[in-house]
């Protein structure tokens, strides 16, 4: 039996889910009890609000100069979200679009 969440009107397809995946919004309840989506992180060092700095692309293995595009197929390439603290200095990445909501 599926069930809506009063929140988010998402669609839950599975009756023993208590908690909405998109908004943690309880079964029934209108608000989630805490806010655990934040949209710009602390710094874990000195408890400051990390400033966005861009999504940076980061290629994983040697440059197949010799095969131009196809050798690119063979490679790994990730897209990250950087985040850093202008306090102290440290720099955080996450999965692209995590903070995005």
């Amino acid at each position: 039996m599926s069930w809506t969440c009063q929140n988010c009107n998402t669609v839950m397809d599975d009756d023993s889910f208590e908690i909405c995946w998109n908004c943690s919004c309880g079964k029934g309840e209108l608000k989630p009890e805490r806010d655990f989506i934040k949209k710009i992180p602390d710094c874990t060092r000195c408890d400051e609000s990390l400033t966005f700095l861009g999504t940076k692309n980061f290629h994983e293995g040697t440059r197949w100069g010799a095969l131009g595009g196809l050798g690119e197929l063979l490679v790994n390439k990730e897209n990250l979200d950087m985040y850093a603290c202008k306090s102290c200095g440290k720099v955080e990445f996450f999965i692209e679009g995590f903070n995005k909501c």
